[in-house]
């Protein structure tokens, strides 16, 4: 013979009358409004971070670039130092070969 615990049978029926109830409140029009509002607010949070996102990536080429043109500009100032140092030497070579040839005669 099948035994039947009370008390058992009482916290299932329980469980099946809540997630009865659940389902309906779930699917009720209040909780649809929720659910809508929820998503909204999602969205324009979305909104909000790609925004911020945008404007961030704008700024990061804008520094990119600004980075780009000290550097070609600090390149340019290098080359002209180093021709300029160049040429000084030249000068000073030029100027001892003439200084030993004039003491050689």
């Amino acid at each position: 013979m099948i035994k039947f615990d009370g008390k058992k049978t009482g916290i299932f029926a329980a469980g099946v009358a809540f997630g009865t109830a659940g389902i309906k409140i779930l699917t009720s029009k209040d909780a649809k409004k929720f659910y809508t509002n929820c998503t909204a607010a999602v969205l324009r949070a979305k909104s909000c971070v790609m925004k911020t996102a945008s404007t961030i990536q704008e700024n990061a080429e804008d520094i990119y670039a600004e980075a780009q043109q000290i550097n070609e500009d600090r390149e340019a100032a290098e080359e002209v130092v180093e021709d300029t140092a160049e040429d000084t030497t030249d000068f000073r070579e030029e100027k001892e070969e003439t200084t030993e040839e004039g003491s050689e005669e």
